[in-house]
């Protein structure tokens, strides 16, 4: 039997009625939800539920989204892992089409597969970016672009669902198109999360930021070269693009975005903003289990609308958590990171 979560009439923003698109904490809700909805709709398949008994469709319907036929469906578990969904109303707003993507689901018929994917991230990243998954959503994703133009089209994701929409993302900046982005929990490679968790005192762990700073920085000049500071560098076309990140201090899969943007702050307040921008473009992680550059250390970013939640009541266990996205006692604004 579906659990209780999966009811929208239960865990769902239920007091939204009345979606305004030019208030962010309505847009991140309603996104939120519509990945939700990815993650129903493969419970609904997996417990055979449809027609009147399925519990996927008030996490769109609720929002005059429309659920379009094509799913998005894992070739070695025949799993749904993506949909797209059409905004159906007279309202005049950019978002069109949401292309969604669910996260890890444990469940004998997903988590085979889903972990399968999320140690490629650890281990081998390029495996990833090259998985059946990233090809079915780019094409997906690229396919409403040229039909309805990049302004009209949102990609949202939660945890692994997010590398997924995060990956989309950076290759349509490759193409010349931006598309606006929703990333919840995205997952951060860093070797230096233990370090983080084991200094507390404040002027050691700042000591410890800089000098992985320089060492990032030396990795970034002997194996980028020239290219760390030239225009056609990977990293600086990402400028362009400034994707909305959502993470929580105490969920350690995606809490080093917090210092990873401060540290740049920090940087530039010290004079070194040089050796940060250096810093911040590569991934010692991403070094070692690739032993090449080949391979972007694609959870980098230069720019991005950082999303923190500030509710210091929440339990540990609840951190990683979707349901926090659109909750009526979120705390927490956008703030926009930068270069």
């Amino acid at each position: 039997m579906a659990s209780r979560k999966h009811k929208f009439k239960h865990s769902g923003p239920t007091s939204l009625t009345a979606a305004n698109w030019n208030n962010t904490q309505h847009r991140r809700s309603i996104a939120a939800c519509l990945v939700q909805g990815v993650y129903v709709l493969e419970e609904d398949r997996q417990h055979h539920l449809k027609g009147h008994r399925a519990l996927a469709p008030p996490w769109w319907n609720s929002f005059n989204f429309e659920l379009l036929p094509q799913l998005l469906i894992d070739d070695s578990d025949s799993s749904i892992f993506g949909a797209i969904y059409k905004f159906e109303s007279p309202l005049n707003t950019s978002c069109k089409y949401v292309v969604a993507f669910r996260g890890t689901l444990i469940k004998w018929r997903t988590v085979k597969q889903d972990i399968k994917l999320d140690l490629h991230y650890v281990f081998s990243q390029y495996k990833l970016q090259n998985s059946s998954r990233v090809a079915k959503a780019l094409k997906a994703v690229k396919k409403l672009v040229d039909d309805a133009g990049a302004a009209n089209v949102w990609i949202a994701g939660h945890s692994l669902g997010s590398l997924i929409a995060l990956l989309v993302g950076r290759n349509m900046v490759k193409m010349g198109f931006l598309v606006e982005a929703y990333l919840f929990n995205p997952p951060f490679s860093s070797l230096s999360i233990p370090l983080e968790r084991i200094i507390k005192n404040k002027i050691l762990k700042f000591g410890a930021r800089i000098i992985g700073d320089i060492i990032r920085a030396g990795l970034s000049l002997g194996l980028l070269g020239h290219q760390a500071s030239q225009v056609d560098n990977p990293f600086i076309k990402l400028s362009g693009w400034t994707p909305h990140l959502f993470v929580n201090p105490k969920d350690l899969i995606c809490s080093q975005y917090i210092p990873y943007f401060e540290q740049r702050k920090t940087m530039v307040i010290i004079g070194g903003s040089t050796i940060g921008k250096m810093g911040t473009q590569i991934s010692v992680t991403s070094i070692i289990t690739s032993l090449s550059l080949a391979t972007e250390p694609y959870h980098l970013l230069p720019t991005a609308y950082l999303v923190t939640n500030l509710d210091k009541t929440q339990k540990t266990k609840k951190s990683h958590r979707l349901a926090q996205w659109w909750s009526d006692s979120f705390i927490g604004e956008p703030e926009l990171q930068n270069l």
